[in-house]
C-alpha cells in the first residue's frame, strides 16, 4: 500500500463530501450545526481556492483516504486560521496518515503566516482529540470564530 498526500482538486469534491459524511454517521455525529449539514462540504475545491487556505487529500492506491487543511474562518483572531475538515476513512486510522495530514497542514499555516491554529472536534472523535494534544493544541472554554458549526462541544489552539 503506497499513500501520497496532494493538493485538493475539483474532482475530488464529490468523494471527499462522502469520505467526510461517512465519519459522521460512523461516530454518530451527523446532525445540525455541523460540517454534515454545511454547505461547503459538497464544494471544497472552490472552498480553499481562498488565498489563505490550502487543503490536501490522502490517498492509498488511488482511493481517497482522507483531508486536512486550514481556512481563514471568519471572526478568528488575527493570526489565526482553523484545522479544518480534518477526516479519514476508518481503514486508514491508525497508520500515521492522519499526522501526515495535521503536520502538512501545519507546515503550510507557517508558511501563510499564521501564528495559531484552531479548530472544533466532538468527545466522540477521542482519537484524534488525542493526536491534537501530542500536537501541542490546547484545549479552550468557548469557541472563537463564526465557523457555523456550533454543535461543536471541543475548542483547542495550538502557538505555531
Amino acid at each position: 500500500m503506497s499513500s501520497t498526500i496532494r493538493p485538493i482538486q475539483e474532482a475530488d469534491n464529490e468523494e471527499l463530501a462522502n469520505l467526510i459524511r461517512q465519519v459522521f454517521r460512523e461516530f454518530k455525529i451527523d446532525k445540525p450545526g455541523t460540517v454534515y449539514t454545511d454547505p461547503t462540504t459538497d464544494a471544497l475545491y472552490q472552498l480553499f481556492q481562498h488565498p489563505a487556505s490550502a487543503y490536501f487529500v490522502a490517498e492509498e492506491d488511488g482511493v481517497m483516504i482522507g483531508g486536512c487543511g486550514v481556512y481563514p474562518t471568519e471572526g478568528l483572531p488575527e493570526g489565526c486560521a482553523e484545522l479544518v475538515k480534518f477526516y479519514l476513512s476508518a481503514d486508514a486510522r491508525g497508520k500515521g496518515i492522519g499526522n501526515q495530514l495535521m503536520q502538512k497542514s501545519i507546515e503550510v499555516a507557517r508558511k501563510l503566516g499564521y501564528k495559531q491554529l484552531y479548530l472544533e472536534s466532538f468527545p466522540e472523535l477521542a482519537r484524534a482529540v488525542s493526536m491534537y494534544e501530542k500536537a501541542g493544541f490546547k484545549p479552550l472554554p468557548h469557541a472563537l470564530g463564526n465557523s457555523g458549526h456550533y454543535a461543536c462541544t471541543i475548542w483547542m489552539l495550538k502557538e505555531l
